[in-house]
Order: C-alpha cells, then sequence, then structure tokens
C-alpha cells in the first residue's frame, strides 16, 4: 500500500487544479478606460508579473496573488505585484460572457492596512457597471 503525506496530496491536487495539461483558448481581454495606460506606466517587474497573472486568468488558471473582492455582485478578482517602489493591483472580471475586463490598474499608496482604498473601490464599482453594459448584461 502507499502512502502519502497530507502536504504532498495537497500539492497534487493544487497542481491539477491550477495547471491543465492542455490550456484552452485565452479569454479575449478588454482594457475599460485608462487600466492599460496605468498598467504600461508601472515598472517592468510589476508589468511582467501582473501580466502574466492576467494571462494566467484568460486562459482559466489561477495565480498565486489572485484574491477576490468582496462586495461585488460579480466575482471580481485583483492580482498583485509588489516591488521596491510599492505594491500594485490589477482588477478584473472573468465572467462576463466570453470576455475578461480589466476594471483598473493602481499602485496602493496607503502605509499600513491591506485594504483597498474607499476611492479605488467606487472606480471598480463605475466601471463594473460599464463592464456590463458592454457585455449585455
Amino acid at each position: 500500500m502507499l502512502q502519502f503525506s497530507t502536504i504532498t496530496l495537497c500539492q497534487f491536487w493544487h497542481t491539477m487544479e491550477s495547471v491543465p495539461e492542455k490550456p484552452g483558448q485565452p479569454r479575449k481581454l478588454i482594457w475599460l478606460v485608462d487600466s492599460l495606460v496605468r498598467l504600461t506606466g508601472f515598472p517592468p517587474t510589476v508589468r511582467h508579473k501582473l501580466g502574466f497573472a492576467l494571462y494566467q486568468a484568460q486562459i482559466g488558471q489561477k495565480h498565486e496573488s489572485a484574491k477576490m473582492l468582496h462586495g461585488f455582485t460579480e466575482t471580481v478578482w485583483q492580482v498583485r505585484a509588489d516591488d521596491p517602489g510599492g505594491t500594485y493591483r490589477a482588477v478584473y472580471v472573468a465572467q462576463l460572457g466570453e470576455l475578461m475586463y480589466v476594471l483598473h490598474a493602481f499602485q496602493k499608496k496607503a502605509t499600513s492596512g491591506i485594504a483597498t482604498p474607499q476611492r479605488e473601490l467606487d472606480l471598480i464599482r463605475q466601471r463594473l457597471q460599464l463592464a456590463r453594459k458592454l457585455s449585455g448584461k
């Protein structure tokens, strides 16, 4: 009889869930308002990390930094990249039809706390409404 530790089994199932053998066709990415311009203004390492996280979402995977933002009617995700210059975030919604919408990209400037600032949440809510209109939902 084979025996596996709980850690080994958890790592195995995590790998099976997050890395399909053959990724599907990436969903088309729609950048709302100034989200692409903002992201391209981030440091190169941050752009790379956030770009990879968004690509993973496009092919149905979940990046290690992906976290749900609560308080929205749709499932809104946030991915994070840290840099010596600060913490950067990109917020997207992936379940509006066949498209994926990047709602916002910003640098978190608060020096304490992990909560997303209210002004950023308000902007995300407005852009989520725009994404709903564009998707016909």
